[in-house]
């Protein structure tokens, strides 16, 4: 299994429940480790760093669960993300950055509001703020769009979208085809743990063993 992802692009993983494809995502953030091969970013060989340190070194990331810290307040958990990320920010300086970045993700009225008040999409948003609160230099979702209803799925396409026009490097994993249709720049289609194929999205979604890799043999 291998690919690259250049700088501001957006790079979709993508291939049937089981492939591998939140492995590689755990690799790449440091939460799991590879028994072989290496992970490189900017040229340096990541792939011994401990997690704390890969996200010091700029890789930032959302998870297929949300994760967020139950006891504290939307604007604090986006000001962990802050103190801890890739430039560290403190007091009024990282306080003033969070109410900046949930403003980006429609959130900053209910800064004040405790997680446990939030619907799910919103506790997606705030997910997402708190990650880019830590200023990645590469951004991994992890099926972020993923238990969204039509609507809430609009929105969060819309959000993506917004960072691909920021130039934001990304590496998107996802089960919605229309948003690595019109979302991502390449494709890494995975099965069984292996790259079966890679290319623009309209390329790979139309190729054969992807179909197959989706579908099974009768279908293809």
């Amino acid at each position: 299994m291998s690919f690259d992802v250049a700088e501001h692009q957006m790079v979709g993983v993508i291939g049937p429940n089981g492939s591998g494809k939140t492995t590689v995502l755990n690799m790449i953030s440091g939460a799991l480790k590879p028994t072989e091969g290496r992970i490189s970013l900017r040229g340096r060989n990541i792939s011994d760093l401990p997690a704390q340190k890969i996200a010091r070194e700029g890789v930032g990331r959302t998870f297929q669960l949300v994760r967020l810290l139950p006891g504290l307040t939307v604007l604090e958990n986006v000001i962990a993300g802050a103190v801890y990320g890739y430039r560290r920010r403190w007091g009024r300086e990282a306080e003033d950055f969070a109410h900046g970045v949930l403003d980006r993700v429609g959130m900053d009225a209910m800064s004040h509001a405790p997680i446990s008040s939030l619907t799910y999409i919103d506790q997606k948003r705030v997910e997402l703020a708190r990650t880019l609160a830590g200023e990645p230099q590469v951004l991994l979702l992890d099926e972020w769009l993923a238990g969204l209803n039509p609507t809430e799925l609009e929105t969060g396409i819309e959000l993506i979208h917004a960072l691909r026009e920021e130039g934001r490097t990304v590496v998107l994993v996802e089960h919605v085809m229309d948003a690595i249709r019109s979302l991502c720049d390449r494709c890494v289609v995975m099965s069984s743990g292996t790259k079966i194929a890679e290319g623009r999205p309209d390329e790979v979604l139309s190729d054969t063993d992807v179909i197959r890799a989706y579908l099974g043999d009768d279908d293809a």
